[in-house]
């Protein structure tokens, strides 16, 4: 029998639920849990381990590890694997192909369709390069979603929610959080307003707070920890994850202890539940500042919720949901296991036992430019970033929605000229060019015959006529072509009859010679006469 497969690809977790004869449940990933670390280590010999294998490997081989590289997502810079670059792309198409031999060979044969999660505050251009991590392994039926809609549409098989019934969905999780406002009508729900997010906030954040107050207790001394000493980094490695344990232990304890095992001091550091949330308040009040742009944008009032659901792990914190019910005054609602809400909704969406799916594609622009190339096989050295599409005009909105915008930020002023264009500039230097050499023939002329009349021989039989100007010849560039030097070409003023047809006068003998001037006016308009023979 056939079944729906939903993935959530986290950025420190990944975890997947498969639906299959209308009953929904994880499937595990992990040694002993249903999630895996989103852990990616590429080993020297060319083989790849992810989830818990790599993160037990990552001590040893530090170099060779990625972790958190969700966030990256849309950076062109490379992930470098021992001294390799990689795409974030084939890192997390790496964890995808995973998941999805995983789930195969528990369930006996591929799923009939795939639903991957992304933030909802993700614009057209992650969209689209999410898109081609399925591509990059091979999948095939694979729809997408978002992560809030995805919780939306497991909270509301469990609860009984009315046509019409507004949810706002509050997603802190290990790397992102987004705030959506959500309206249930025709058996899914509809986007309202503009997701918020915060793509730079989450529970990693959280996890160096605590190190950081881990580090301040020793004085420092894990800033000088030789990076070259290799006992020393994989001490570094174990406290880090210390450091995560603690978080968690906070949420159900008021106080914990932090083992420190490094080769220069072995300790403990104590953490209290006050002291860690005196360190994340300012992140959790931002993050109640987007729930709020949020609810604005839908033109809606916190009164209007019927209740505010927590999802993501970082949500269990105890003063997320305190401040949450204190500034909004609702209700909130945390799943048994926030993690696995997304997974478990996104696979009841792939089996096709909801609306969802497509009555939210119709919401979220989808990008016209065609997807960027993807290589045959392998792990791209380096990601295509020439063929990146930025965000359309129509789709500018929804791809910077204020804080944490999943898109680049707009350029302003797009679409509109800087100034005239370049063959208008041409023609309007044709046209002074123009100008400017009439200018400089007339003044020729003037200062020509003026040395022509005052500087005739005494014995010359012929009185100087009036003076008259010969055509001009102006060389003027055309609008489409750059002129990079202009030449006037004047003819130069002269008695009647001209010098130049005198050729049948006398030797030089008897009659002295007697030379025009040359006058020079600028330095690309030159005006002569020619000497009397």
């Amino acid at each position: 029998m056939g079944y729906g497969l939903g993935i959530d690809l986290g950025t420190t977790f990944t975890a997947a639920a498969v639906d299959s004869a209308g009953h929904v449940e994880m499937v595990s990933l992990g040694d002993r849990t249903a999630a895996i670390p989103s852990v990616v280590l590429l080993r020297a010999d060319g083989s790849v381990l992810v989830g818990d294998a790599a993160s037990r490997r990552a001590a040893v081989e530090p170099d060779r590890v990625a972790r958190e590289f969700k966030r990256r997502l849309g950076d062109p810079t490379p992930v470098l694997l021992g001294g390799a670059p990689h795409s974030v792309a084939s890192l997390m198409a790496q964890l995808l192909g995973y998941v999805v031999r995983t789930v195969a060979g528990q369930q006996g044969g591929r799923p009939d369709r795939i639903t991957l999660t992304h933030p909802a505050n993700w614009g057209p251009y992650k969209r689209e390069l999410f898109e081609q991590v399925p591509k990059l392994t091979g999948i095939d039926r694979v729809g997408l979603i978002t992560e809030p809609e995805a919780a939306a549409a497991h909270y509301a098989a469990q609860e009984r929610l009315e046509e019409g019934a507004v949810v706002a969905v509050y997603d802190l999780g290990g790397g992102t959080f987004d705030a959506t406002v959500l309206r249930k009508r025709g058996g899914g729900f509809e986007i309202l307003g503009t997701p918020e997010g915060i793509e730079g906030l989450g529970g990693v954040d959280f996890d160096e707070a605590v190190f950081g107050h881990v580090d301040r207790a020793l004085d420092g001394k894990l800033s000088q920890i030789d990076p070259d000493d290799p006992g020393a980094v994989a001490a570094v490695v174990r406290l880090r994850q210390e450091c995560v344990l603690a978080k968690e232990a906070l949420s159900a304890d008021t106080e914990t202890a932090v083992p420190v095992l490094l080769p220069s001091v072995q300790t403990e550091v104590r953490l209290t539940r006050g002291e860690f949330e005196e360190m994340i308040r300012p992140s959790i009040t931002a993050t109640i500042g987007s729930l709020h742009r949020a609810l604005r944008s839908a033109n809606l009032q916190p009164a209007d919720l019927g209740t505010v659901l927590l999802v993501g792990g970082s949500s269990r914190i105890p003063l997320v949901s305190q401040l949450v019910s204190a500034e909004l005054g609702r209700p909130t609602a945390v799943d048994i296991h926030p993690k696995y809400g997304v997974a478990l909704g996104a696979a009841a969406l792939a089996s096709g036992r909801s609306g969802l799916v497509q009555a939210t594609q119709a919401q979220l622009p989808v990008p016209q430019t065609p997807p960027p190339r993807t290589p045959p096989t392998g792990l791209p050295a380096r990601p295509d970033v020439r063929r990146a599409p930025a965000p359309r005009e129509e789709t500018r909105a929804l791809a910077t929605p204020g804080f944490g915008a999943g898109a680049p930020p707009p350029s302003l002023g797009r679409g509109k000229a800087d100034g005239a264009s370049p063959g208008r500039r041409a023609s309007r230097r044709g046209v002074v060019i123009g100008l400017c050499a009439v200018a400089v023939v007339a003044i020729g002329g003037v200062a020509v015959a003026v040395s022509s009349s005052g500087g005739g021989s005494a014995g010359d039989p012929t009185p100087p006529a009036s003076t008259s100007v010969a055509p001009t010849l102006v060389s003027v560039p055309s609008p489409s072509q750059e002129p990079e030097t202009t030449h006037a070409t004047v003819a130069a003023p002269h008695t009647n009859p001209p010098a130049t047809t005198r050729r049948k006068t006398p030797p030089r003998t008897t009659t002295p010679r007697t030379t025009t001037p040359t006058t020079t006016t600028t330095p690309t308009t030159t005006t002569s006469a020619k000497s009397t023979t």
